[in-house]
């Protein structure tokens, strides 16, 4: 789940998923403001962002289901509000225009569709990747200290800490207690020999020590 940077189409074998709020800002950015700075109302940027905002409607409405409950509902609710848009976006981008913005954003939909398209096929994907994007800032706003990985071996020893560092804190883990007890477990453990054994060190596993868990006072610090 990214972006639409086209570094990504090379990077692997994998399902490219896109952002919808990637795809929102573009239509903001074509809605025309009056001298004040406010929205002048009836804008086609205005009818793209409304299109999106029906889509994270939805979405409010059923992120507590179970995966696939989730997806049937997007089936049953989104998928006839995409298919609402795309006709919107074919006829739009048929019509005249001197607003660049809007050019741009009509053009970054329809190159997208297939990636922005995919939350529909399974209830896993999110619809927006706002999220990674909380989670992954402590990393990017820190990447004037990679200068100092010194090679590639080196800056990806860093994103794996990083990766278990904020994977820790989604797991609701004590983070100090935790890397401490696998630099104490992992050196023993013969998982070069038998890789299975790392599902059990990993930040969501059961069988991880009570002291790996943050307190039930500092869970509740950690939510605040």
């Amino acid at each position: 789940m990214t972006d639409a940077y086209v570094v990504y189409e090379d990077a692997g074998q994998y399902q490219h998923c896109l952002c919808f709020d990637h795809c929102r800002r573009y239509f903001i950015e074509a809605i025309p403001l009056d001298n004040k700075g406010k929205e002048i109302p009836g804008s086609k940027g205005a009818e793209g962002r409304e299109f999106i905002n029906l889509l994270f409607k939805v979405e409010e409405k059923i992120k507590e289901l179970p995966f696939a409950e989730k997806k049937e509902k997007r089936l049953e609710a989104s998928k006839p509000i995409l298919e609402a848009f795309w006709s919107w976006v074919e006829k739009t981008s048929a019509l005249p225009t001197t607003n660049e913005n809007l050019t741009k954003a009509l053009t970054y939909a329809t190159n997208q569709r297939e990636g922005l398209e995919m939350f529909l096929t399974d209830g896993r994907i999110p619809i927006s990747n706002n999220l990674y994007e909380a989670n992954i800032k402590p990393f990017a706003t820190a990447r004037r200290a990679w200068l100092f990985a010194d090679s590639q071996k080196g800056a990806k020893a860093t994103a794996v800490l990083y990766t278990l560092v904020e994977s820790a804190k989604a797991n609701q883990l004590d983070i100090y207690e935790y890397l401490k007890y696998l630099l104490e477990e992992m050196p023993n453990n013969r998982h070069l020999e038998y890789p299975e054994i790392i599902d059990r060190y990993l930040p969501w596993s059961e069988e991880l020590p009570e002291r790996c868990r943050l307190e039930i006072e500092k869970k509740k610090q950690f939510k605040n």
